[in-house]
Order: C-alpha cells, then sequence, then structure tokens
C-alpha cells in the first residue's frame, strides 16, 4: 500500500529519528489493519482495498471513532491522524492519489495538564546520599542516568544515543542528537562531570566483550533500552516520590522547571531542552504561577 515507499522517505530523505519511523509504521499498519478487518466493516461490506485511492475520509473517520471508543488518549488519537494526513500527502505528492482524504480530519481538544515532576531539593538529596547508590559499576551506572535526565534535560532517546565521544568532559559539555537529528551541546556540572569520569573508568575496567562505545550500557555491556531505563528511574523515584508517574520525562520537566524556578529565561532553557519553538518551553511557566499561587496562600494575611 505504498507505505514501505512513505517510510523510506520519512527515514532517508526528512530524516526522523528512529522512534519516530517507528511509531510512523505502527501507525500506518494499525490502520492498514483495520481496513481490512471484517469485524470493523459496516453493516454493508465494502470491497477489499488494493489501492490507497480507494481510502475515503469516512475510512479514515471510522478508525478515528473506532481509538476514540478504545479510550485512547486524545494526544494518540491525534498522532495516528497526522501520521495519515502526512502519508496521504506524500502519496499526493507522489501523483499517487488525487485527493487528501485525511485532510479533512480536524484533531481532538486536548485538555491542558501541567507537567509532572518531582520535587528538586529531594531529588538533589537523594544524589548527594552516599546509602542510595552502590559504589560498583552498576550503582554508578544508575546515578549517572537519574543524573544526566535531571542534570541535562535531555529525552530518553537522546539518552540512549549518547556515545562515550559525544561527552567532552575537558569542556564539561556532552552532545545529543534530538529530534529531527538536530544536535545541540548541552553543559555539565562539575558533579556530573566527575561521575562520567568515574562511570566511564569503571566501564572500561569491566571488559566487555562487545566494547561498546555507547555511553550508557547493561551489566553485560550492551547498550542500555527505554524499559530498562524507566525500570531505573522508578525504582529510585519511589525513594523521594509517592505520585504514580515516575518516568525519565519527569525527570526532563523536572529540570525545566528547577531552572525556571532559579530564574532561567526562557529562551535559555529552550535551547537546552531543544525544543523547535518557544510555545513547547512555556507550558513550565505554568507551574511556576502554581507555585507562586501556593506560596501567596501560605504567606498573605488576605490569601
Amino acid at each position: 500500500m505504498f507505505s514501505e515507499r512513505f517510510i523510506q522517505y520519512i527515514k532517508y530523505e526528512k530524516r526522523y529519528s528512529a522512534h519516530t519511523v517507528t511509531a510512523y509504521q505502527s501507525d500506518l499498519d494499525q490502520f492498514m489493519l483495520f481496513l481490512n478487518n471484517p469485524g470493523n466493516a459496516d453493516p454493508a461490506p465494502e470491497p477489499e482495498i488494493t489501492h490507497p485511492s480507494q481510502i475515503s475520509y469516512h475510512h479514515i473517520r471510522n478508525w478515528m471513532v473506532e481509538l476514540i471508543d478504545q479510550k485512547m488518549l486524545a494526544r494518540s488519537v491525534n498522532r495516528k491522524m497526522a501520521t495519515l494526513r502526512k502519508y496521504f500527502k506524500f502519496l499526493l505528492q507522489e501523483g499517487v492519489i488525487e485527493t487528501n482524504p485525511a485532510s479533512r480530519i480536524q484533531s481532538q481538544k486536548i485538555p491542558k495538564s501541567l507537567p509532572v515532576v518531582v520535587e528538586g531539593d529531594r531529588l538533589t538529596e537523594m544524589l548527594d546520599s552516599d546509602e542510595i547508590f552502590s559504589a560498583d559499576f552498576e550503582g554508578r551506572r544508575d546515578k549517572l542516568i537519574i543524573e544526566m535526565l535531571f542534570g541535562t534535560g535531555m529525552r530518553l532517546a537522546e539518552l540512549l544515543g549518547v556515545k562515550e565521544q559525544d561527552v567532552n568532559l575537558h569542556d564539561g559539555v556532552v552532545k545529543v542528537l534530538g529530534k529531527r537529528n538536530k544536535e545541540r551541546i548541552i553543559p555539565v556540572n562539575t558533579e556530573l562531570k566527575n561521575l562520567l569520569k568515574e562511570y566511564i573508568d569503571l566501564k572500561k575496567n569491566q571488559n566487555f566483550d562487545n566494547n561498546s562505545f555507547t555511553l550508557i550500557v547493561t551489566n553485560k555491556g550492551a547498550g542500555a533500552y527505554p524499559a530498562m531505563i524507566y525500570l531505573i528511574v522508578q525504582k529510585y523515584l519511589s525513594n523521594i516520590s509517592t505520585q504514580s508517574k515516575r518516568s525519565p520525562h519527569v525527570l526532563r520537566h523536572t529540570f525545566a522547571t528547577t531552572l525556571l524556578n532559579k530564574g532561567a529565561d526562557l529562551n535559555s532553557i529552550k535551547e537546552l531542552l531543544g525544543h523547535a519553538n518557544l510555545s513547547a518551553t512555556q507550558i513550565y511557566t505554568h507551574n511556576s504561577v502554581e507555585r507562586l499561587k501556593s506560596i501567596y496562600k501560605l504567606a498573605h494575611p488576605k490569601a
């Protein structure tokens, strides 16, 4: 159904990240499965779809309705619809179809929610403790994961992609490859720099068979993977937080919120986070406003 050509296009011409390419492929596979699943068909069965030109607005709309009925989050539904819009736009440009059946699909309204964060002071206290993290390779690696996410604000995918050669201990910076393959340089604090040096030395002494140059590795020396990072973050954040959401992205939110509360300007935070535009960064101002409201209620006699 021409999806392979589209995937090659976003992978090699648009240079989307591997994570994004996988998400697009999954969305398209799910849509094609829906189209050819008799159980999802209307009472009057439709002929099997063998060409994209046979797909109409109603097919896409019906899939959207089914996703909503399955209680899928509005953000996830919108992402899948965005995949279809981009896919059919590509087919239109290629001359495969004459009209884009997804162009009329409107995104669902997403309720605004504040970024979930953990208390920066408690997180710092945990990282400074000598009792939480062991001094062996595994303990230093786990601490480095938390320190990197909280100390740089990088995304999970960016952390997994960091190579040893991307770490410049002399200048105190680390290079990451963000969305759309955009590189950015993030400064690291002195404590994190020292921890990086200690970890890299320990990693070399492990004599792993594969000699991986990936910075974060498993106990056997293989490259780290998302589920591993999630488990490690959840394990240590459970020491300081009872909230249900304890993901790597919470540490990214905490990084940005902490900087804003300490007086950093939004443009600087935007560059550190690798946001494409300032509107994505402005969501952190809401947390700061809520914090100010809380302080006002506690401190002002008229509150």
